[in-house]
């Protein structure tokens, strides 16, 4: 019984990032997408421009479909830039939360947009294996 407790709270522990989404049109063909990423206080998550050798960066990967297209890249706020030892060069990450944009073009009135998000997560003393998480995302 005790093993069960402290095994689901360190699973608990170990799950510092928590995804949100919403759609909100913008007009008959146009929806944007917000990708929002809560993060535990002390870690952090990387910026979609993360250079070769360093941290695994956030992608955002859009399963296609003939209701909708997308505008553009995922857009994202101005990240903390900053040194880290363990990677020797600058990263871009974001802490405590950070929400993503993705524009649409709708060949439908309503639809689901779905894919998903693939990130790693960070704390000053450890990283986390990337994660990947699926979504699925209503425009109505």
């Amino acid at each position: 019984m005790v093993l069960f407790t402290v095994a689901a709270a360190f699973a608990q522990i170990e799950k510092p990032v928590t995804w949100s989404y919403a759609a909100k049109k913008v007009s008959k063909t146009e929806a944007v997408l917000y990708l929002k990423a809560t993060i535990d206080d002390r870690w952090h998550i990387y910026s979609q421009n993360v250079k070769d050798g360093g941290p695994v960066k956030t992608t955002f990967a859009f399963s296609p479909s003939k209701d909708f297209s997308l505008i553009g890249k995922t857009a994202e706020p101005k990240a903390i830039t900053k040194y880290e030892d363990t990677f020797k060069m600058n990263v871009s990450f974001f802490e405590k939360s950070v929400v993503f944009t993705q524009k649409v073009k709708l060949n439908k009135a309503t639809t689901t947009v779905k894919g998903k998000v693939e990130f790693m997560v960070c704390n000053d003393r450890q990283c986390l294996p990337p994660e990947e998480v699926q979504f699925s995302i209503p425009v109505k």
